[in-house]
């Protein structure tokens, strides 16, 4: 028995976000310096936040079986639809069973608030009727598009499905690596989703007071590390990563777009909303990472920040990379992509990790969008000025969520 660890690799991935139907389309509007979100109006149903962001048509899962199809609410279609283009850009046409036993070849799946959207809208229906959709109790499972998954593509081995707020997505792909690191899987599915149609799903983040306060301008709605952030803007949209072993991707000749060499999970143990004051476990999640890497803050080229545009996170965070880089922190350029996504809560550090690794391959790093006015408290190297070209070559990922998860991930270029 081989216990030697074992080398990860992205050969796919997908996105649906309000940037795009496509990890590609997403990159672009990035590139262009296109918002996501939109202006709406929901002060009459006592929602305060007048931005956020949706995905407007949804994926066509034509071919997708009706005994499947018709179980998922619309955080799963989204979430099948991201992992379908995965598995076409890491698979093409050809079965994963062709190269892999399907008792090697898992899914890790997340989402924040699962089908909350069709729960919502059933409660009015069994009220006056007393029956409501017998699909019901799928719409409501979390674990719907991990079961989905390993169905519709006949995948047998390890399962999961994680829920840790906005760090969901960052886990999935992080445990999915640990598990094929540790030789229990050779390719594994990992993402998270989340959908956005019901207005009472909305308020309960807007009652919290963590949603953007602005009410006319977008490029003020979402302004990560500036003095005048008020909040962030809600997303809906999913984001998929296939993950496979190195040398069983390169046997059956996929592209490599990248390699996971660091991943950390630590829990601040403080608080439902506010980061801890300390640092302590972002920190550590940071170090953590960089140490499983074999890599020293030094030789980091750029960071996707968690960025939420919060005037609590963004000083925190900011904390927490000087206190795990030292000086070096002020030399690593830094975004926040979410100024252009909106906060996609589960998919968030899926559709970041894809970031990442477009960044690697386009050679851009990626603004920090809508940057207007500086706090003296954020005062790293943001990349506000324009996307910057850049030979790139070590990435870090960053998510934090609400409950204190936090998260980070370490994406190379292969060599």
């Amino acid at each position: 028995m081989n216990n030697a660890l074992k080398r990860v690799v992205v050969t796919g991935y997908g996105a649906i976000t309000p940037l795009g139907a496509t990890a590609e389309e997403s990159w672009q509007a990035i590139m262009d310096n296109r918002l996501g979100y939109r202006y709406v109006d929901k002060t009459a149903q006592n929602i305060h936040t007048h931005f956020l962001g949706f995905v407007e048509k949804e994926p066509d899962l034509k071919g997708v079986p009706a005994a499947i199809r018709r179980r998922l609410p619309r955080y799963a279609r989204l979430t099948l639809g991201a992992a379908r283009q995965a598995m076409a850009m890491a698979f093409g046409e050809t079965p994963p069973q062709t190269f892999y036993n399907p008792l090697d070849c898992g899914v890790i799946m997340g989402t924040g608030w699962a089908g909350l959207d069709e729960n919502y809208g059933a409660i009015d229906e069994f009220s006056s009727t007393g029956v409501t959709s017998p699909f019901n109790c799928f719409y409501s499972m979390p674990s719907v598009t991990t079961a989905a998954c390993s169905q519709f593509w006949g995948l047998n081995g390890y399962q999961n499905t994680v829920i840790a707020a906005c760090a969901t997505g960052t886990i999935s792909i992080g445990d999915a690596f640990e598990v094929i690191r540790s030789g229990r899987a050779s390719m594994m599915l990992a993402g998270a989703g989340e959908s956005l149609t019901s207005t009472c799903a909305v308020w309960n983040i807007d009652v919290l007071g963590a949603l953007s306060k602005e009410t006319d301008d977008p490029r003020r709605a979402n302004c990560p590390f500036s003095a005048h952030r008020s909040g962030f803007v809600l997303s809906e949209g999913a984001a998929v990563l296939c993950l496979e072993e190195r040398d069983g991707a390169l046997a059956r000749g996929a592209t490599i777009l990248g390699e996971i060499t660091g991943y950390a999970n630590f829990s601040d143990a403080w608080d439902f909303t506010s980061p801890a004051d300390d640092c302590l476990a972002r920190v550590q999640t940071i170090t953590h990472a960089l140490q499983q890497a074999g890599l020293e803050p030094q030789q980091l080229d750029y960071i996707n920040a968690h960025g939420t545009s919060t005037p609590l996170n963004d000083i925190n965070e900011t904390q927490a990379l000087k206190m795990a880089l030292g000086d070096v922190a002020y030399q690593i350029p830094v975004s926040s992509t979410k100024s252009y996504s909106g906060h996609l809560i589960s998919a968030a550090g899926c559709f970041e990790s894809i970031v990442c690794l477009q960044a690697i391959e386009n050679g851009v790093m990626p603004a920090t969008a809508n940057f207007q006015q500086a706090d003296p408290l954020c005062d790293l190297d943001y990349i506000v000025d324009g996307h910057r070209a850049c030979d790139l070559h070590r990435t870090l990922n960053l998510s934090f969520g609400f409950g204190g998860a936090n998260a980070a991930l370490i994406l190379e270029k292969s060599l």
